[in-house]
C-alpha cells in the first residue's frame, strides 16, 4: 500500500544531475517512510545563455532530456528502496536555488546534498544551493554531506539550543525526530566565555543549566520514551556542537533566532556547522 496521507505536505529533495544524489535521497526516502509522507524529487533546468548561437533550443532540449533521465532513475531507486512511499519527480525550468526555494513553501522539509566546499567557495559558488535555500526556506532544511552514524549504539541526535525562538522550534523538531527513530537526544548549550566577565563563571554556567532544564521540561512530558541528557559545554559553539555530533544521526539547530545560531552570514554557527559537522545538519526556522 502506498503511503500518502490526505492533505499531507511532502518532503522535497533536490536532485543534481551532475553529481551523486544517492546520499541525500536515501536520507529523504527513509524520512518519508518514517513519517508516512510523500516524497517529491525536484530537478531544476537553468536557462541557457549562449551568446554565440541565436537558437539554444537543441542545447536546452538535451539538458532537459538528461534531467528527465536522472529524475526517472532517482524515482525508480526510491521505489526499490521503499515501495510503500509515494514518489514523484518534477523537472522545472529556472535556476536551482529559487526553484527549490519555491518548492519548499509547501513542503514539510527540504533535503539537499552537500559538496563539502570550503565555506567561502560554498558561499560564492554559482551552483551552490546550501546557503541560499537554507537562508530562505520556511521549513526545516536537511543538508546531507555525510552518512548517518547508524552503527553508534545507542543512536542519538544532538540539539543545540541558545534560548532563542528558533532554538525552541529546533528542540521540538529534535524531540519528534528522536521519538520517530527510537534514538536518544543530547540537548547541548554552548557557553562562550566573553572577553569581559561581568558575572562569576559558575553563575553563568548555572544559568545555562537552568535554560536546558526549562527548555526540555514540557517536551520530555510529551515524548516520555525519548531518553534526554543535558550538556553545558564551554568553547566555540561550532567546534563544540560539531564535536558533540561526531557520531550522531544528525545535529539540529534553529536559524534566524536572536541568539548565537542566527542567520546565514559567513561566521554564523549554522553556516559553520554546515561545513564542520560530520553528520546530517538540520536547521529549523521559527514557527
Amino acid at each position: 500500500m502506498t503511503i500518502h496521507p490526505a492533505g499531507s505536505r511532502d518532503i522535497v529533495v533536490g536532485i543534481d544531475p551532475d553529481r551523486n544524489w544517492h546520499l541525500a535521497l536515501a536520507w529523504a526516502a527513509d524520512e518519508a517512510q518514517r513519517r508516512r509522507l510523500p516524497l517529491r524529487l525536484v530537478l531544476a533546468v537553468p536557462p541557457q545563455h549562449d551568446t554565440q548561437h541565436v537558437d539554444d533550443t537543441p542545447g536546452e532540449t538535451a539538458l532537459r532530456q538528461t534531467g528527465s533521465d536522472r529524475l526517472e532513475q532517482a524515482c525508480n531507486w526510491v521505489r526499490d528502496r521503499h515501495p510503500e512511499v509515494a514518489v514523484t519527480g518534477d523537472l522545472l525550468g529556472g535556476f536551482p536555488a529559487p526553484v527549490l526555494g519555491g518548492a519548499a513553501r509547501e513542503a514539510r522539509m527540504i533535503v539537499l546534498g552537500s559538496r563539502h566546499l570550503s565555506r567561502t567557495a560554498e558561499f560564492f559558488s554559482a551552483g551552490s544551493l546550501v546557503v541560499p535555500v537554507t537562508a530562505q526556506a520556511h521549513c526545516p532544511v536537511v543538508v546531507v554531506g555525510d552518512s548517518e552514524h547508524i552503527s553508534q549504539q545507542p543512536p542519538y541526535i544532538v540539539a543545540g539550543i541558545d534560548g532563542s525562538a528558533s532554538a525552541t522550534a529546533a528542540l521540538a523538531f529534535a524531540f519528534d525526530e528522536a521519538d520517530l527513530r527510537g534514538a536518544a537526544l543530547r540537548v547541548v548549550c554552548v557557553w562562550q566565555r566573553p572577553l569581559i566577565m561581568l558575572d562569576d563563571e559558575e553563575v553563568a554556567l548555572r544559568a545555562q543549566r537552568t535554560l536546558l532544564s526549562e527548555a526540555t521540561a514540557g517536551l520530555s512530558e510529551k515524548y516520555p520514551d525519548v531518553h534526554v541528557t543535558h550538556e553545558v559545554l564551554t568553547g566555540h559553539p561550532v567546534e563544540e556542537l560539531a564535536r558533540a555530533a561526531e557520531f550522531a544521526l544528525a545535529v539540529v539547530v534553529g536559524r534566524r533566532g536572536r541568539g548565537g545560531y542566527t542567520g546565514m552570514r559567513i561566521g554564523s554557527v549554522v553556516h559553520g556547522l554546515l561545513h564542520r559537522a560530520h553528520c546530517p545538519v538540520i536547521t529549523v526556522p521559527t514557527d
